[in-house]
């Protein structure tokens, strides 16, 4: 999905969303910000950090090797505020590539900015330009205002079955 540089990326520049909040695309040089924000997010789902090194090096393994776009929410002093990352895959039924929204994380500090709908709208903004089918995600049952936010900007709940099998480590 990409090239990684700090700026613009491959889709376009830097792109505003509601309330100033300008998105656009992580590089390297954001994985310090990007990994506080991640730490962040694993912490909102409950997941324990035994390596606190770990949730960087994932990022900037998935980053390096082209797996996923990673977005941010930057307001305008400066400071990140959000991300969200974007795995490519294909669907099937479609035989078309679609993208899936796997990770979109606030920071408390940005919440109430339209920083979690401009990084949304961003993404969806990406997803057309690139030409795919669609964009799929999940969230928790109980996060009502995340499922708010998705429907208000044309998600679909499906009720189709989720399954997941555990491999361990």
């Amino acid at each position: 999905m990409s090239d990684h540089s700090s700026g613009s990326g491959p889709l376009g520049g830097p792109e505003s969303g509601p309330g100033e909040v300008v998105v656009r695309e992580a590089g390297a040089a954001d994985l310090g910000v990007l990994s506080e924000l991640f730490l962040g997010y694993l912490e909102f789902y409950e997941v324990p950090v035994a390596d606190p090194g770990r949730p960087r090096a994932y990022l900037a393994e998935r980053m390096a090797k082209g797996e996923s776009i990673v977005l941010l929410a930057e307001r305008p002093d400066g400071t990140v505020v959000g991300f969200t990352q974007i795995y490519p895959t294909f669907s099937s039924l479609e035989m078309r590539p679609i993208w899936v929204l796997y990770d979109l994380y606030v920071a408390p500090a940005g919440r109430r900015t339209g920083a979690g709908r401009a990084l949304l709208r961003a993404a969806l903004d990406r997803a057309r330009a690139a030409g795919v089918a669609g964009v799929q995600l999940e969230t928790a049952y109980d996060n009502h205002v995340a499922q708010g936010l998705y429907e208000a900007e044309g998600f679909v709940r499906e009720e189709f079955h989720v399954y997941f099998h555990g491999l361990g480590d």
